[in-house]
């Protein structure tokens, strides 16, 4: 799955954005529109919030992921799931009440996401992570786009996969931050579900081919460890 991040797209044209990798030429197009929700309070950064989300929800059918890199998410997360969001991620460095969250972000119809940042393990959230639908990986320190992928963090999400594999987790592992063509391949070995990718797909020449670059070459890369593996 590939999910555009329009952290990287132009807000004066968001809904032109969303539609540039959308379906078109027989090209499926995006699974997702990643939404990067910044406060700068979490992240030093501020971006856009639940106004905008609810314009992108009318004016594009692609699934919106909403990312939200906020303080409190336990107050503002469910808000973006009742304007339709159909994945909200929150951060488990920012969260009083995981399982709540989780709770409440399916009662409003979305599927609910954890995020972990590049230096948080992942063990001490294995049991509530039973809870929710994705776990995202940062890849890089949240906040900012167009920063350089950091490969260690691909150790948690081999252990994600294990883990999903092994049927002790249910979830789709998700992965953000430096994604691009040469990267895309390692996260894709390691186990990766979902790529968010924002400057490799909105500085391109033609952001839906990018969109489809992408894809082919992380199936092409797990499709060669599972026959390995085979």
């Amino acid at each position: 799955m590939i999910a555009p991040s329009i952290l990287s797209a132009d807000f004066a044209r968001l809904a032109e954005e969303a539609a540039s990798v959308g379906p078109a030429d027989g090209r499926p197009g995006a699974d997702w529109l990643h939404v990067d929700v910044m406060d700068n309070h979490f992240v030093p950064n501020l971006t856009l919030g639940l106004p905008v989300v609810q314009a992108l929800r009318a004016a594009t059918d692609i699934p919106l992921d909403c990312h939200l890199m906020i303080e409190d998410p336990d107050r503002w997360a469910v808000g973006y799931a009742e304007a339709g969001a159909h994945n909200v991620t929150v951060h488990a460095e920012a969260a009083a009440d995981l399982l709540g969250i989780a709770r409440d972000l399916r009662a409003a119809g979305s599927r609910a996401g954890l995020s972990i940042k590049p230096n948080t393990p992942l063990e001490p959230y294995l049991d509530v992570l039973r809870h929710y639908d994705t776990l995202l990986v940062m890849s890089v320190e949240p906040g900012f786009g167009g920063q350089s992928f950091i490969p260690e963090t691909l150790a948690k999400v081999r252990q994600a996969r294990h883990l999903v594999d092994t049927g002790h987790l249910r979830l789709l592992v998700e992965i953000d931050g430096g994604v691009n063509a040469q990267t895309i391949e390692a996260a894709a070995e390691a186990g990766v579900d979902c790529f968010v990718a924002g400057s490799a797909v909105y500085s391109a020449v033609d952001a839906g081919e990018a969109v489809e670059h992408l894809r082919s070459r992380a199936v092409a890369a797990a499709s060669a460890v599972h026959r390995t593996a085979g």
